[in-house]
């Protein structure tokens, strides 16, 4: 079986600012044509075997989906006709690449206007403005997929083990962040926010996996889980593996990449933190885990 891929933030940073930055415009554009879903279920991006994909996307009486391809390295846009048009995955600046996306777009007719402000991060710049993200290292950006494409799969199985509501395994291009959430039933307090409103409006447990910090560079990949609304004493539970922690900085439990590829089973390390985390927050947070979770 092939090592999982060594992630660093260090090397990587700014092929992951750029390629978050893309990601982010063909987020919205999913965003613009698909209608609203609970909890924004409709705005994240989905691993496939190449790379990311919008998924398909209703366009008057076509279809129109948009993929990331980390193998041949190239944005992918496919209609329902059958036309395909492409952009080479290259060095290119986020403005260039905001432009020729959304003319390729109106090469197939598909019209579609969206914010052009970034979200969830430090850059203020907008897209059509931006010069200054222009990095693009495909080894790097390959890495980062394949790092997804073995995740994915074993949060899947972690989905699989729940009876409840629970979301896809997508990826929020806000964080850039692989997430799958589990959700008990009940409303959750009123949060501050269009988007958190929305997000957090029921009680959730939330397994996720971040490649880093490409901002500042100080934080390397990491796997998350957080308990919305925490419940008194969350911080203080035990978990698995070893190497998992709780974070006073991102009040959440966390477990470092580099120690799950590291480790002899890598599956078995993030079933370890998902079912434990779980176990930890639905209990203190009295969820009726009998209804909700399969034996």
């Amino acid at each position: 079986m092939k090592p999982w891929p060594e992630l660093s933030i260090a090397a990587s940073r700014d092929t992951y600012a750029t390629l978050l930055l893309y990601a982010q415009v063909v987020g919205k554009i999913r965003l613009a044509l698909t209608p609203k879903m609970n909890q924004w279920w409709n705005v994240p991006l989905y691993v496939t075997t190449r790379g990311l994909t919008t998924s398909p996307m209703a366009y008057h009486d076509r279809s129109v989906s948009i993929d990331f391809d980390f193998i041949d390295h190239a944005l992918v846009i496919r209609d329902s006709d059958g036309q395909t048009r492409s952009l080479p995955l290259v060095p290119r600046s986020v403005a260039d690449f905001y432009r020729d996306l959304f003319r390729e777009l109106a090469a197939l007719d598909v019209h579609v206007e969206i914010q052009p402000v970034p979200q969830e991060c430090p850059v203020t710049m907008r897209f059509d403005e931006d010069a200054e993200h222009c990095s693009y290292d495909a080894a790097q950006a390959h890495r980062l997929w394949s790092a997804f494409r073995r995740i994915e799969p074993v949060f899947q199985t972690f989905r699989a083990r729940f009876r409840g509501k629970c979301s896809p395994v997508h990826l929020f291009w806000g964080g850039f962040d692989l997430a799958v959430t589990r959700f008990c039933g009940r409303r959750a307090p009123v949060r501050k926010g269009a988007v958190d409103r929305d997000a957090y409006d029921e009680e959730v447990i939330s397994l996720g996996f971040w490649p880093g910090d490409p901002w500042t560079g100080n934080t390397e990949a990491m796997f998350y889980s957080y308990t919305v609304p925490e419940p008194a004493g969350l911080a203080r539970q035990r978990i698995r593996p070893a190497a998992a922690s709780f974070s006073d900085s991102f009040k959440e439990f966390v477990l470092p990449y580099d120690d799950v590829r590291r480790a002899a089973d890598p599956v078995d390390a993030i079933l370890q933190f998902a079912q434990s985390t779980y176990d930890a927050g639905s209990t203190l947070a009295a969820w009726d885990r009998d209804a909700l979770g399969y034996p």
